[in-house]
């Protein structure tokens, strides 16, 4: 066999590899925003206390409770620090 002859088999069982490799970047795009939360925590995925995800039902009542709760006054951490600032006493 040549080595013209030799090179069209070669390219012949490259391009479909070269191919399927430019594929790879929208495909990953689309299957990364499920699969990350189908990975255990364990095994480096989401944590327990993670905000659901943008655009979903839950995700807008996250949102509005963390609202509420921004907007809410803060009346009892004064209290709460002169407690524990007495509990301590003097350090010398």
């Amino acid at each position: 066999m040549t080595y013209r002859a030799r090179r069209i088999p070669i390219l012949l069982c490259a391009l479909p590899i070269v191919c399927s490799l430019g594929g790879c970047g929208s495909i990953n795009s689309h299957l990364a925003g499920g699969m990350g939360d189908a990975i255990p925590q364990w095994a480096g995925g989401l944590p327990a206390d993670a905000p659901p995800r943008p655009g979903t039902a839950k995700y807008d009542e996250v949102m509005k409770e963390r609202e509420r709760e921004r907007l809410a006054p803060k009346t009892d951490a004064p209290a709460t620090q002169s407690s524990n600032n007495n509990a301590m006493g003097a350090i010398h």
